[in-house]
């Protein structure tokens, strides 16, 4: 499952595509599927990581501060937290495109 409820808050799991033209959700990719995210700044000194965080932070009205990158920090692969998010709530603001899978 790409986004699952933890003791410390929301796990999602994503793929992204830096450079792109526009930071979007493209919807679900891969197995095990993952949210694919793509990103307009460049995978550079964790300009990519940084400009994910904060398109989730405003899609989801969660403070920044609030998300850590599990793994993947110079990957295209990467696992990030939500603190003190329930599922419910993140699941539903995130998959209004997740439902289309690529």
């Amino acid at each position: 499952m790409w986004i699952e409820q933890t003791d410390q808050g929301v796990r999602v799991r994503c793929q992204i595509q830096p450079r792109a033209s526009r930071t979007e959700i493209v919807g679900l990719h891969g197995d095990p599927p993952r949210l694919k995210v793509r990103v307009a700044a460049p995978p550079v000194e964790g300009e990519a990581n940084e400009a994910l965080i904060a398109f989730l932070s405003k899609r989801l009205k969660i403070p920044k501060n609030r998300f850590a990158l599990l793994s993947g920090q110079t990957a295209k692969f990467k696992e990030i937290l939500i603190g003190g998010a329930r599922l419910g709530d993140v699941f539903a603001k995130l998959s209004v495109h997740a439902d289309r899978k690529r």
